[in-house]
């Protein structure tokens, strides 16, 4: 029961991240044009529900698979 809940956590923050990032790159092609505010609270949004997300895991000492868009040089 508890590892199948851990594996629905790591779903839900891979999917999470995945939205993020959607919302970095969308903002950042439309920065140049007029911004909505809009656009930047959903981005804010996305962001702390990845970190929310991702302290969770951490607690519960949940580690998933290494996913390359994590990592940014």
């Amino acid at each position: 029961m508890k590892q199948a809940a851990n594996a629905d956590l790591l779903a839900l923050i891979y999917a999470t991240k995945a939205s993020w990032d959607h919302a970095k790159e969308t903002a950042q092609a439309v920065y140049e044009s007029q911004v909505d505010t809009e656009l930047v609270e959903r981005t804010k949004l996305q962001e702390q529900k990845y970190l929310y997300l991702y302290n969770l895991a951490r607690q519960r000492h949940v580690h998933g698979t290494l996913n390359d868009g994590v990592i940014q040089n």
